[in-house]
C-alpha cells in the first residue's frame, strides 16, 4: 500500500490561553485552540468571514515555548498532522471522538494583544517571524573552502 500524506498548515490566532500540563513521565503538554478565517460570499452576494476552530496539541520543548510566549490572540503559523482520538465516556458509555492537530513546527507571528504588552518571544532570543522550535538549528559548516585553492579560472561562467 502506498504511503499517505498527513500534513496540515495553519495560520491563525489563538482563541484562549493555552492549557499546560505534565505527563506522568514529566513531559510538558500544551493544548489550545486556533481560529482560522476564510472569506466567502453568502447567498445575497455579500462577503462574510467564516471562522474555523482547530484543537492543537504540542509536546516537549514546543509546549514550553507555547507556555512561555503564547496567549489568547497570538498569531501563529503551524505545521503539523491531524489525529483523531477516541474513548468511552464514563458517564454515558458512548464512544467520544476528538480531532486534533499535533504540532511539529510553530512560528510566532504578530498578534492582537502585542500593543505595549512586551511581546515576550523576542526577549527570549527567538525571531518572531521565523522561529521554529522542534528542529535543531543547523550551524554553518566549519569549512568555507577558503584554502581549497579555487581561483576565478575554476568558475564556469
Amino acid at each position: 500500500m502506498a504511503k499517505g500524506v498527513n500534513k496540515v498548515l495553519l495560520l491563525g490566532n489563538v482563541g484562549k490561553d493555552p492549557e499546560v500540563r505534565a505527563s506522568n513521565s514529566g513531559m510538558v503538554i500544551a493544548s489550545f485552540s486556533l481560529a482560522t478565517a476564510d472569506r466567502v460570499k453568502d447567498q445575497t452576494g455579500n462577503w462574510v468571514d467564516k471562522t474555523e476552530w482547530h484543537n492543537l496539541v504540542t509536546f516537549g520543548r514546543t509546549a514550553e515555548i507555547v507556555r512561555d510566549y503564547v496567549k489568547k490572540g497570538t498569531q501563529l503559523f503551524i505545521e503539523g498532522k491531524i489525529q483523531t482520538r477516541s474513548w468511552d465516556d464514563k458517564e454515558s458509555g458512548q464512544k467520544k471522538y476528538k480531532t486534533e492537530i499535533l504540532v511539529n513546527e510553530l512560528s510566532l507571528l504578530g498578534g492582537r494583544g502585542e500593543g505595549g504588552s512586551g511581546g515576550g518571544a523576542s526577549s527570549g532570543g527567538y525571531s518572531r517571524n521565523t522561529a521554529s522550535f522542534d528542529r535543531p538549528q543547523q550551524s554553518a559548516p566549519q569549512d568555507d573552502f577558503a584554502d581549497a585553492g579555487i581561483t576565478d579560472d575554476d568558475i564556469p561562467f
